[in-house]
């Protein structure tokens, strides 16, 4: 594990999932971690699913980093602007900024997630996908930005999902999708006279809390012939986000999106049960 002691970084939706396990894989590698959501206790945890922002806060502090828990609803710009304020008075530096908060997979509903474009709801997908997504990237970009170019360094990630513009079953989730992967690519132009890099990174199939809870609910899903099973820990990405913050050449990198299965292979590390699950592939659509 690479060192990133010293080093500073705020992981947004960070109470579970993606979020919790990039956390601890900064933790691990040393850092101070900022670590946001909604998630406070068990009362206000979404859906009821496992996790708070203060649990991992503490599993960082255990893998031996420092873990800062925030409470921050990113849908909320102000609640955004007093993190930064925070932050900049506590630190004065951000090395780190993972663009992980995600709202989209919120009442989740099935086969209606699925459905065309016309038929989707457009306010619950636009609040939990463009307002809790796009925008909140956009606006934590918007203030990482001035500390990192006052080092000449960092590096900023947008979580994503990608299979080479393979389409993603929902029109609306496709189009935020492809705009945060865009905003990666635009925010690294600008950033390159910089020293600061931006990629999008896109996990596969996650073992998280609410897939793993979908698939206790409906075991048939599991058993199913065919059936895409998770085969990656939230860590697995975690590992590759603190590849790339350690590689002293990630300018090169910078305006790409990549699978994490693809910085398995380029930057050699491992899940956590020392497997390296290769790049997540979508089906082909007819």
């Amino acid at each position: 594990m690479q060192s990133l002691h010293g080093k500073v970084a705020l992981v947004t939706g960070a109470s579970r999932g993606a979020g919790r396990g990039i956390a601890l894989a900064l933790g691990a590698a040393g850092a101070t971690v900022y670590v946001t959501g909604r998630s406070v206790d068990a009362d206000t945890a979404t859906e009821g699913l496992p996790g708070t922002i203060h649990g991992t806060a503490a599993a960082v502090t255990e893998r031996g980093g420092t873990g800062i828990a925030v409470a921050c609803d990113h849908t909320d710009l102000n609640q955004i602007d007093a993190l930064f304020k925070r932050i900049t008075e506590d630190q004065n530096r951000l090395d780190v900024l993972v663009n992980n908060v995600w709202g989209g997979y919120e009442d989740y509903d099935g086969g209606a997630f699925s459905a065309p474009f016309w038929e989707q709801p457009l306010d619950a997908r636009w609040r939990g996908m463009f307002e809790a997504g796009v925008r909140a990237h956009l606006r934590a970009s918007q203030l990482a930005t001035p500390l990192m170019i006052a080092q000449q360094a960092g590096l900023i990630v947008n979580t994503t999902a990608w299979d080479h513009n393979k389409y993603l079953g929902n029109a609306l989730y496709d189009v935020a999708k492809a705009t945060v992967n865009r905003m990666a690519f635009a925010m690294a132009q600008d950033l390159k006279p910089h020293g600061v890099a931006v990629l999008a990174v896109a996990p596969g199939f996650m073992r998280t809390e609410r897939v793993m809870a979908v698939f206790e609910a409906h075991p048939e899903m599991a058993e199913a012939e065919g059936a895409i099973l998770p085969n990656e820990s939230p860590e697995y990405v975690g590992r590759g986000i603190v590849a790339l913050a350690s590689d002293p050449a990630i300018m090169e990198r910078t305006g790409h999106t990549y699978r994490v299965g693809e910085l398995a292979a380029i930057y050699g590390f491992s899940d956590t049960d020392g497997s390296q699950p290769p790049p997540f592939t979508l089906p082909e659509t007819p």
